[in-house]
């Protein structure tokens, strides 16, 4: 072989070890610098206050640490990112050298931190859950001896010697909340240089020094903190969606405190440490659950079992999105309806057959809808205002509809002069509150409501709710033809309220309000846990001053109006709710998956007046018209054949 070609094979390889070198040594320098920022975020404040050294050695190290950085992220290969981390790295050498407040320090730490390793992706977590008991042995039998048995950094190795800095005392809360599991496994992993911490890289394995770091961020948390933290979690679907494995290992107590407040922060940090397993399965929490069951049905749907893409992609909604719903609903309603819809657009389309290629680009686009739910959900607590209109608008919204029929069923009542009635239409109404009260309370605590299960009692609730509605209506509007016989109207009224009547009334104010309430508890629970509990409840009052008022307006006027007329405008109103009943029957019994799904292009979708864009809600709410159009006629006509002697 000549020379020439020989040296360059030889150079050839030369550069394929150099550049394999490289890109081996490049994790290595990312998390490295990852670290040391950390470290800096954490102790700058223990070097600097007030604008001078308060420890000279901790300021030298603060300093060197610094330089360590900004030296290892300017030896990173070329990135669009590079540029401004070399600028943010070298921003935050000056911002020490000045000795900035920490709070600064700690922040332009942080901001290089997150946007290193967004620029060169690092594993920030394991493949499974870290084995907490496994982690106590390994704590046992290569830390406690310096840091301590309960983490105080006491341990017996710490006696006589001259260990400067000493060891980190894992139970020192105010260390803690600034530390994410992450952070104490790349100490675990990499040691710190000057210290005595070394690194456990060779003799402890990677599942290990997970295990023994998730241990040692339960120290500063006592387990007795547990039990409150767990209902807090399990209250918050909002929050609970916002979870993945990932998220769990690089979050930072002072985190949960900053959004959650430092009592329910601390609360919830005992529960994901000391729970860490069971808060991070399902990996990603429901939205993961819902991408999941999407993609599935793609692969069922490939393979021609179209029964098992229809089922997987009803519980991609059901057990995936329709729990977060409320939360949603509360933050960004319109994104909500967009998700709902983009849902019923995969399910129309695998019904009906449009093939695996459409199907697939209407997932892609619920999965562009899901990236914006979750950084809905993620955002901090709401403004006071924004928190304010959300509780208002929900029992506005919830209680308006209970609220019309209810006060139809009292006014009818005076119109008659059977006010004494009134107090069975009372109990029906508060015995459905405190039964919602109970049905969420068993929902949350002792029992699971399925998405299903959700969506039929309310598509059963609002059936139910229409066919009684639709035949008082029918028969009021027969009544409101009466004319010069009002008398007899109100006697035969009198007659039929004194033969038991009061169990009727009551059935039918409890089914009225009872299928509001348990909705409208929902969406309340969701939005508690984002904002100031005094907002909620102002708003919450502001409602319900909304709704007295036109209660009183509604029983004002009817008041003034001959019984007549009144019948008459109230079986105009019940007609209008039955229509709005029946849509929302209808969109529950699809969302349970119950009926098919056509969607109507064009169509408006307003909730409020029950109106949904398919094809089976418009033609149940035209079918209802024509039933209301005949028993008008039918009643009107039935009435004006009553004895002459009845109309005097």
């Amino acid at each position: 072989m000549p020379f020439h070609r020989t040296l360059r094979t030889l150079v050839a390889g030369l550069l394929v070890i150099a550049a394999s070198v490289a890109l081996a040594s490049e994790p290595e320098d990312v998390a490295t610098a990852w670290r040391l920022l950390d470290y800096i975020a954490v102790d700058y404040r223990e070097a600097v206050k007030d604008g001078a050294i308060a420890n000279d050695a901790e300021y030298r190290e603060m300093t060197e640490f610094s330089a360590s950085a900004r030296q290892r992220i300017d030896a990173l290969p070329a990135s669009p990112a590079l540029a401004s981390l070399r600028d943010k790295a070298a921003g935050l050498e000056r911002a020490i050298v000045g000795k900035q407040a920490p709070e600064e320090v700690a922040r332009l730490a942080r901001e290089v931190a997150s946007t290193l390793i967004a620029a060169y992706p690092v594993p920030i977590a394991p493949a499974q859950a870290p084995d907490l008991e496994r982690g106590r042995q390994v704590y046992a039998q290569h830390c406690a001896s310096c840091h301590g048995v309960t983490g105080g950094g006491d341990g017996p190795a710490t006696i006589g010697a001259d260990m400067d800095p000493p060891p980190i005392a894992f139970s020192d809360e105010d260390r803690a909340r600034e530390r994410s599991v992450f952070a104490l496994y790349q100490v675990i992993e990499q040691g710190l240089d000057g210290t005595s911490m070394p690194s456990f890289a060779d003799t402890l394995s990677p599942q290990d020094r997970w295990a023994v770091a998730a241990f040692a961020g339960t120290l500063a948390y006592p387990p007795d903190a547990v039990p409150a933290g767990e209902r807090i979690w399990k209250a918050d679907d909002a929050f609970r969606a916002t979870m993945s494995l990932d998220r769990l290992m690089a979050l930072r107590p002072a985190e949960l405190a900053a959004q959650r407040g430092e009592t329910d922060g601390k609360a919830l940090t005992a529960y994901l440490r000391h729970r860490l397993a069971e808060a991070a399965a399902p990996s990603g929490g429901h939205l993961t659950l819902a991408r999941q069951r999407l993609n599935e049905a793609l692969d069922a749907l490939r393979a021609g079992d179209g029964k098992r893409a229809t089922d997987l992609a009803l519980s991609a909604y059901l057990d995936g999105f329709e729990p977060l719903e409320p939360a949603l609903a509360a933050r960004d309603n319109a994104l909500m309806v967009r998700i709902e819809e983009a849902m019923i657009a995969v399910r129309a389309g695998i019904a009906e057959g449009v093939g695996p290629d459409a199907v697939a680009v209407d997932i892609g686009r619920l999965d562009t809808l899901f990236g914006e739910a979750e950084a809905k959900l993620s955002e901090g607590p709401s403004s006071g205002l924004a928190m304010l209109l959300a509780s208002f608008a929900i029992l506005f919204r919830e209680g308006l509809e209970a609220l019309l029929i209810v006060v139809s069923m009292l006014a009818c009542l005076r119109k008659a002069d059977r006010p004494d009635m009134a107090r069975w239409v009372h109990y029906g109404w508060g015995l459905a509150l405190v039964a919602g009260a109970a049905t969420w309370a068993l929902a949350t605590w002792i029992i699971t409501i399925s998405g299903a299960g959700r969506e039929l009692t309310e598509g059963f609730g609002s059936l139910l709710a229409a066919i009684v509605v639709v035949w008082v209506g029918i028969w009021m509007h027969g009544k409101s033809h009466a004319g010069a016989w009002q008398s007899y109207i109100r006697d035969r009224l009198t007659g039929a309220l004194s033969r038991g009547s009061g169990f009727f009334l009551l059935g039918l104010a409890f089914l009225i309000v009872y299928r509001e309430v348990f909705e409208t508890i929902l969406f309340y629970a969701a939005i508690w846990n984002q904002g100031e509990a005094g907002t909620v409840l102002a708003g919450a009052a502001l409602a319900v001053l909304a709704l007295a008022l036109i209660a009183w307006m509604m029983i004002r006027f009817g008041m003034r109006l001959p019984i007549g007329q009144f019948f008459g405008a109230v079986s105009i109103l019940l007609a209008g709710l039955a229509v709005v009943l029946i849509g929302k029957a209808v969109a529950a019994f699809q969302e349970a998956g119950s009926l098919p799904v056509l969607p109507l292009s064009g169509y408006p979708r307003i909730e409020m007046l029950g109106l949904y864009p398919t094809r089976e809600g418009v033609a149940a709410q035209i079918i209802l018209l024509v039933i209301l159009a005949i028993g008008f006629v039918y009643a009107r006509r039935s009435d004006k054949h009553l004895p002459a002697e009845r109309r005097s």
